[in-house]
């Protein structure tokens, strides 16, 4: 992959005698890397491979027998280190951080279930 002004044309390079193809996009150490610079799509992949690890733990997360902290310390160790491996190059967009942040309290949502605080409850008490 090069990014330069002819990175739209689809040509290899040649290094002592061996031709190295020109690609848009490709995987190194499981970040993937775009010839646009484009952090959109790395996002994506990594909330679809952090779904698939919520669904691999989610009876853990969904039994009654864990306490609340537990649970939050089980999202912390295996889920956000998924989404969030190799963030620390990331130059985010609030759209981009938005997406994240979504996502992180859908997590929650799902383990903690339909919960109502007590505020909420007083609220609509009051209301009706």
């Amino acid at each position: 992959m090069s990014r330069d002004q002819n990175a739209g044309r689809s040509h290899s390079m040649k290094i002592d005698n061996s031709s190295i193809e020109r690609v848009e996009e490709f995987k190194y150490l499981g970040t993937t890397l775009t010839n646009r610079n484009s952090i959109q799509e790395e996002i994506k992949s990594r909330l679809k491979l952090s779904i698939a690890c919520y669904y691999s733990v989610q009876k853990l997360l969904s039994s009654s027998l864990l306490s609340k902290n537990l649970k939050i310390k089980i999202c912390r160790t295996i889920i956000l280190p998924v989404v969030l491996y190799g963030g620390e190059t990331w130059s985010l967009t609030l759209r981009e951080e938005r997406r994240l942040r979504v996502f992180e309290n859908r997590v929650l949502r799902k383990v903690f279930g339909p919960e109502r605080n007590e505020v909420a409850g007083k609220w609509r008490k009051f209301h009706n």
